[in-house]
């Protein structure tokens, strides 16, 4: 029994109390105090609301048993990883390299190997969605980016694929490590990947990323994203001006933490003269903390360390089973060593007023820094008036000068009161002023003179030069395009799955079980990579379970834009491996 009381008549008011004692009570109802016929009508109904609410709890533990089968089985199906192939399509047409013509039989002058449909294998029967549109969001999954983990790593959640396209980048810059992420997409790709792998590229760049096959874990679905550090005042600040140098661009790739289950290979240009003799070149990442640290030096790589580098003439080829932020750095060991500096020629594409400037960019030989100029000076209204060119810049602690000559003196003048100008060894080789340049500035005695013809040099003292013609009417633009200097990479920033792969994802396969198994007349992997000129890495591709693998992950990213299949093949037929052929076009074309 309860009872209750409130004091309402009236309420109590301009400082009135409430009323005494309290205002429920409750008491034990005993066979005395009840009627027993109101205990008899409680007990029954008491009973009938027992069996009211065990109908409900087994309708709900039904419908939330079904929810869950329905969950799962809407999982496996979208995952595809525990099943046989149900739709072979994706092995098929699916496979085809990039812009390469069918096989014809009639013209084809190498065996063609047609995929073996009867294998039995696992495919992805989902949607790889392949970020093709260039936008400034990412997305991802509700929860928190990054989990702490035991040893202070983190992971990526992947259970439901994201929703939400406008959080992302606001939970990453909320990361200690990642608050320098450019919020802009001029200088971002990103992209959702699974077993099937797939690569990001920042158009123009130089800059890749090759996510290969099984390199995710079977099961996961990652949202990786591939960004350039371009802000100078967040430029690595552990460079020693006397001896060390940036040879490459500042590169993230994320998020960092998650679990790969082969080396991963991230491609970016580098500036030095490629001679080891006289460097000593360091892969430098960026720890959770902020700090840099050395995890590799070329010449000196441990093959049980999760990274490993290939440097070509103008690119470096980072194998990495961690995701992060990257730089080459270079330390000279001589006065021998030399960067190779790109120099550019800018002038107005229109000028209606009596002066003239002519701009001389100075700055590292890599494609991000010819793309970030260009964008800059196409903003000042600005136009290439000479083609690139290239100078060797040594370690000899002498400095650049730029100077103006052979200018008619009856229709032009130079304003610069010294015979020169001249930029600072130092900020050059430090690489930490990304576009160095200087400006001349002429004068014409009159609007109507509109030719203008001398002679730009650009040498450093007691070293290499360059020189620069110029002959040209200021008034037609007659000059070809900047693009012209270009080499357009029109390539989707996005590519997920076998579209992002010359080779076939069966024929791969079949090579690398034809190769991976030693052969005593060495016709294996060790014969393939002699004939790619890949002698210097024979340890660490021993180290891998699959050498032919990492073999064929390097000739994809070294032969994404021209890559020949058949010239592969004429390596594979000198190996004498016919079972691993691979599809070919009769006219060599890809």
């Amino acid at each position: 029994m309860w009872r209750s009381r409130e004091c309402t008549q009236p309420t109590p008011g301009t400082g009135g109390k409430e009323c005494q004692g309290l205002d429920l009570q409750s008491l034990n109802c005993t066979s005395e105090q009840c009627p027993q016929s109101e205990y008899h009508h409680l007990t029954a109904s008491g009973a009938e609301d027992v069996a009211l609410y065990v109908g409900i709890v087994v309708v709900a533990l039904c419908l939330t048993l079904l929810l869950i089968i329905l969950v799962l089985v809407y999982r496996r199906k979208k995952e595809g990883l525990d099943a046989d192939v149900a739709d072979s399509s994706i092995l098929t047409t699916g496979f085809q390299p990039m812009g390469i013509k069918p096989t014809k039989p009639e013209n084809s002058h190498l065996l063609t190997i047609q995929p073996d449909l009867t294998t039995t294998t696992t495919s992805y029967q989902g949607t790889l969605r392949s970020r093709q549109e260039v936008t400034g969001k990412f997305s991802m999954s509700n929860g928190p980016l990054l989990e702490p983990l035991p040893n202070g790593s983190h992971t990526l959640h992947n259970g439901k694929l994201p929703s939400d396209p406008n959080d992302f980048m606001n939970r990453l810059s909320s990361q200690t490590y990642f608050k320098t992420l450019p919020r802009d997409n001029v200088n971002t790709s990103y992209g959702t990947f699974n077993f099937l792998g797939g690569r990001l590229t920042l158009p123009n760049t130089g800059i890749s990323l090759l996510i290969p096959p099984e390199a995710i874990p079977r099961g996961k679905i990652y949202e990786i994203y591939l960004t350039i550090q371009t802000k100078e005042d967040m430029r690595p600040l552990w460079l020693n001006p006397d001896h060390v140098t940036l040879l490459s661009p500042v590169v993230s790739c994320g998020p960092p933490g998650v679990v790969l289950t082969r080396p991963v290979i991230l491609s970016m240009d580098h500036c030095s003269d490629a001679c080891l003799e006289n460097w000593a070149i360091r892969l430098k990442k960026q720890s959770y903390e902020g700090t840099w640290e050395d995890v590799l030096q070329l010449g000196e790589e441990v093959v049980s360390e999760p990274y490993y580098c290939q440097l070509e003439a103008e690119t470096c080829r980072v194998f990495t089973e961690q995701l992060g932020r990257f730089a080459l750095v270079g330390e000279s060991l001589s006065m021998a060593a030399a960067k190779r500096l790109k120099l550019l020629l800018f002038g107005p594409a229109y000028c209606s007023t009596l002066e003239y400037n002519i701009r001389i960019y100075c700055m590292d030989d890599t494609q991000d820094l010819l793309k970030e100029v260009m964008q800059m000076e196409r903003q000042l209204g600005g136009r290439l008036i000479d083609e690139p060119h290239v100078l060797l810049f040594k370690d000899s602690y002498h400095n650049l000068r730029l100077s103006i000559h052979d200018m008619p003196q009856a229709h032009w003048r130079s304003k610069l009161l010294a015979g020169y100008q001249e930029i600072p060894f130092y900020h050059i080789w430090s690489g930490s002023q990304r576009t160095l340049h200087c400006t001349f500035t002429l004068e014409r005695q009159s609007l109507s003179t509109c030719d203008l013809s001398c002679t730009l040099c650009v040498w450093q003292v007691e070293g290499e030069g360059q020189s620069f013609t110029l002959d040209f009417n200021i008034s037609k633009d007659i000059r070809p395009l900047d693009s012209d200097f270009l080499l357009m990479d029109n390539c989707t920033p996005a590519l997920a799955g076998p579209s992002a792969f010359q080779i076939p994802y069966l024929i791969r396969q079949k090579i690398c079980s034809s190769l991976d198994t030693p052969c005593p007349n060495g016709a294996d992997w060790r014969l393939l990579a002699q004939r790619l000129k890949l002698d210097r890495h024979m340890s660490f591709l021993a180290s891998k379970a699959s050498p032919t693998s990492v073999i064929l992950d390097l000739w994809e990213t070294q032969h994404f834009h021209s890559g020949n299949l058949n010239q592969l093949a004429a390596v594979m037929a000198e190996i004498g491996k016919q079972e691993a052929m691979i599809f070919l076009v009769s006219d060599g074309e890809c």
